[in-house]
């Protein structure tokens, strides 16, 4: 029988069953039919191809224009394996060396490009601090976009030689940015900037402004933050201090848990037996309906007609959904249906990147091998030919010298860099024009010394005169707003422009041309390596070399001119170096280590023990969630300061933050940025964007909250041990961040009772020193949390804290996409019947903190388990918010107003205010001048 006489057999016994029996009961037998037909004639389409529903060797009337369907053959497991050795992504395929290697010289291209019009515009002098501003920001926006391209580039290239270049590169991009970010902010006197009109020139998303992490902060010290955190376990579990686990499991009697077995069990067979009732029920009405009726002969026009109407609205009802859906999927307002589902592009993609690392990881040691063994080759081979290239040099400059001059020079020391100081690349001509050159400007020198005796004899009139003209030059804080507007606008000087400059000469010079095709597997290249290490040779034989010419340059002066060596004359050095001991003694005396007799380890496990050294949450600055701020620019032109955005405040933290901790290089150049402070309301994530800062970098935890210091190291010398022993540890573990939770405790104004016995006021004095003695190689960051700023003392708060960022509780469009992110992470489904937009308008006031609470507590185990046949509605969420207190608008402004007393505010209230009043005398010159005409 074929199978679509018997799909017309099923569908006459349902004609006969309509008619007689129950019409509704049929209904839903119909509607499960025809589900079921529906269901198994997609299936058997897709597994036997396009067409009708054949059988595998039917072919009595199957199409002659489409292929047969075949079973697949067997396959042996050797052409398993071989099938699937193909499918593997392969590495260094052609495609993806081209791809990564065409990225770094089209971002090469683009930074080249960008060198050039920053060296144009920075030579040409600005007045006007909105163009000034959009030169900048312009400059910040493609720098942003080179270091995503980049810092791509860096994490995929496999070559070695080519990574060191790109590194190069890379830090320098990052430093400049983070000048470019320090420009913004003295010149608009805000640490928060809006790109709409700049963003919408360049056709770029304001997700493409968001500053990446580059990935190598943590690949490259993997193996010393595996083993850090293994230490920290071990000392935690020693001493008992092992953090609670998740799930903690509760301790009960034998008697309670037979109870709860027995209960569980007699209600799962009530429920298993009321269900079997309701079946016996079911049958039973079924069959006495049937007797009422009677038996009656089918009219199978109706039963037809019946069967019609129930596949018609079925259907019907079907194809409207599915247009719905695909309807909302291209307006935007939906997403696809396999959105939130891992593709297998993604999957091979990530299979290839851990590839890529392994062979990253390879490649860089076979080449730090090669640097070893090619110098040794070339130390063999080569040494004893640069050493006799080096003393002939060196003896035809003795010769010349002794020509021109009449007698032998004097030999250069060690400290000056002995004879590489006169043959830096230069011929014996031009040798001799330098000695010459010497000579006359010491006369020069002479000369300048007598003039300047002469002028240095001034009357102290002339410098009180001076000291009245520097007063007069001093005015009012506003007058020097309205000179800093008047004067040209200059840019502070780039300590990483050189940086890039350099890299992009290499790169020109060494990659931009090359034929790579000989390196297939994109290994290292030994004829860069012979170049660089001859070099490093050429100054170790030169060494040995001025060892040997000196001596033989006394042995020539005692034998052709018969000079005695005169003895240097080492006052100058001396006093010097008296000095330099002075100095190292007074410093000794200030930074005394107090534990010189104790290991780093020793140090470590004390500081664990004492609470001080804390474990890191691990959790990333891309779990933040928030949005663009897209009514910054607007609300700034009508003079509205508008509160900043989450991402704003993300971005900060990465500028601020991560990218000065994770690299050293950028830590020593930038910018210095010492110390960080979040303040905010309640909930708002300052916390956690601590811990995320310490897991993005590698970085260790050091707790100095008021709360956690009380008690520990009394006394003045315990504070002393206790600050000397944090610091020192975090100088030799960098990097490091110093967290001081509820620091307004730290510089109270008055300090409650029921607080004076922990002595929160500990370190006021101590942090500003500290300060002082960090430099830019301690890649130490302190960062304090507040969420009551206004009972702490202001001037010396300030001080302290170098940078203030204001967290704010989350705008709509935050709000919006937290709801989403956080009800998926949590097992959440997102249905029709939730209506997101409308949770995020009522929740408004609401901090991040809240929301996650309540979707915690919304969304158990069970609850997650009922979403088939019970979908998520947005009132089980609001009511569960009705216990709990938002941010209201007068505590928001309290902020605000708190932050318009900092330095930073005064100086955007101020320059704001002059900003209006230049605007307002404008306007009146014109009305005047308007008036005048008219008369």
């Amino acid at each position: 029988m074929t199978p679509e006489l018997q799909r017309w057999v099923q569908l006459v016994a349902l004609f006969s069953e309509a008619v007689v029996g129950n019409l509704a009961a049929t209904r839903s037998r119909v509607l499960n039919f025809c589900a079921h037909y529906e269901d198994r004639k997609r299936l058997q389409t897709e597994l036997r191809g396009p067409g009708r529903i054949w059988r595998a060797g039917h072919s009595s009337s199957y199409p002659k224009n489409l292929p047969r369907p075949q079973r697949p053959a067997l396959q042996l497991p050797q052409k398993r394996k071989r099938k699937q050795a193909l499918r593997r992504p392969c590495l260094n395929s052609v495609s993806s060396l081209r791809m990564y290697n065409k990225m770094w010289h089209q971002t090469q291209e683009a930074l080249n490009s960008l060198l050039d019009k920053e060296s144009q515009k920075m030579t040409e002098p600005q007045r006007n601090k909105v163009i000034v501003f959009q030169m900048l920001a312009t400059f910040y926006i493609k720098y942003v976009q080179i270091f995503r391209n980049m810092e791509n580039v860096y994490d995929q290239i496999v070559h070695p030689q080519k990574r060191t270049l790109i590194r190069k590169i890379l830090d320098g991009v990052m430093g400049r940015i983070l000048e470019l970010k320090n420009e913004m902010v003295e010149l608009e006197m805000t640490e928060f900037h809006y790109f709409d009109d700049i963003l919408q020139d360049l056709k770029l998303s304001p997700q493409q402004l968001d500053v990446p992490i580059p990935r190598y902060f943590l690949k490259e010290r993997l193996e010393v933050i595996r083993g850090r955190e293994k230490i920290l376990a071990r000392i935690l579990a020693e001493c008992g201090l092992n953090l609670p686990d998740k799930y903690a499991v509760k301790s009960i009697a034998l008697e309670e848990a037979v109870k709860l077995i027995q209960i569980a069990e007699r209600a799962r067979q009530g429920r298993l037996r009321a269900l079997f009732m309701k079946q016996i029920f079911l049958q039973e009405c079924r069959a006495r309906e049937i007797k009422l009726l009677g038996q009656r002969l089918s009219d199978t026009s109706l039963a037809a007609l019946q069967i019609q109407k129930v596949w018609r609205g079925f259907y019907q009802s079907k194809k409207t959904v599915k247009e719905r859906e695909e309807e909302m999927v291209f307006l935007g307002m939906k997403p696809p249906p396999l959105f939130n589902e891992v593709s297998d592009a993604i999957v091979q993609s990530q299979q290839v990147t851990n590839l890529r690392n392994e062979v990253q990881l390879k490649h860089e040691q076979s080449y730090q091998e090669a640097l070893i063994n090619i110098k040794e080759d070339l130390r063999m081979l080569e040494g004893p030919d640069i050493k006799e290239h080096l003393q002939d040099q060196i003896r035809q400059w003795f010769i010349e010298c002794r020509n021109l001059t009449g007698t032998f020079p004097e030999y250069p020391n060690e400290e000056d860099g002995g004879s590489a100081l006169i043959f830096s690349n230069k011929t014996p001509e031009q040798v001799i024009e330098d000695i010459i050159a010497t000579q006359e400007e010491e006369e020069k020198l002479k000369k300048k010394k007598k003039k300047k005796e002469e002028k240095g004899k001034k009357g102290k009139k002339e410098k009180e005169k001076e000291k009245e003209k520097e007063k007069e030059r001093k005015g009012s804080p506003k007058e020097k707003v309205v000179k800093e507007e008047d004067e040209e606008w200059k840019m502070s000087p780039s300590l990483f422009l050189e940086l890039m400059e350099e890299g992009n000469s290499l790169y020109k010079d060494m990659w931009m041309n090359k034929d790579e095709s000989w390196n297939f597997p994109q290994d290292y290249d030994p004829e860069l390596i012979k170049e660089e290490k001859r070099k490093e040779l050429e100054m170790e034989i030169r060494v040995q070399v001025d060892e040997l010419m000196r001596q033989e340059l006394k042995n020539l002066k005692l034998a052709v001119n018969r000079e005695l060596e005169i003895p240097p004359r080492p006052k100058k050095g001396k006093k010097q170096n008296k000095g330099r001991k002075g100095r190292k003694g007074k410093r000794g005396k200030k930074e005394k280590d107090l534990t010189a007799d104790r290991t780093i380890e020793s140090l470590y496990q004390e500081l664990v023990e004492e609470g001080l050294l804390i474990q890191a949450l691990k959790v990333n600055l891309s779990d933040y969630i928030g949005e663009y701020s897209y009514l910054g620019t607007t609300l700034r032109q009508v003079a509205i300061e508008p509160m900043p955005s989450l991402l704003d405040v993300r971005q900060l933290i990465t500028l601020y933050g991560i990218l000065p901790l994770g690299s050293a290089e950028v830590h020593e150049r930038a910018p210095l940025v010492k110390s960080l402070l979040l303040a905010g309301p309640p909930g708002v994530g300052k916390k956690m964007l601590v811990h995320a800062i310490c897991t993005e970098t590698g970085a260790n935890l050091f707790n100095l909250s008021a709360s956690n210091i009380a008690g520990k190291y009394p006394g003045k010398t315990g504070l002393q041990m206790m600050i000397h022993l944090v610091f020192k540890v975090a100088r030799q573990l960098q990097p490091s961040v110093v967290w001081i939770q509820d620091t307004e405790k730290t510089f109270y104004k008055k300090v409650p009772q029921a607080e004076k016995r922990y002595e929160p006021k500990r370190l006021k004095r101590y942090l500003p020193k500290l300060l002082k003695l960090l430099k830019p190689d301690d890649r130490i960051l302190i960062v304090g949390t507040t969420h009551r700023p206004f009972d702490a003392e202001l001037q010396p708060f300030c001080r302290v804290y170098q940078k203030i960022i204001l967290v704010p509780r989350p705008d709509y469009a935050s709000r919006y996409v937290l709801w989403k992110q956080i009800i998926l992470r949590h097992g959440g489904e997102l249905t029709n019947a939730l209506n997101i937009s409308c949770l995020s308008k009522v929740t408004d006031g609401f901090t991040q903190g809240q929301i996650v609470q309540v979707v915690k507590e919304v969304l158990t185990e069970r609850r997650v388990r009922q979403q088939s046949h019970k979908p998520l509605t947005a009132i089980e969420f609001i009511t569960m918010m009705t216990n709990m207190n938002p941010v209201y608008r007068e505590e928001e402004e309290n902020f605000k107003n708190w932050y318009a007393k900092t330095p930073l505010g005064k100086k955007r209230v101020l320059s704001l205010t002059v900003g209006g009043n230049k605007e307002k005398e404008k306007d009146k010159g014109k009305k005047g001048k308007k008036g005048k005409k008219k008369k």
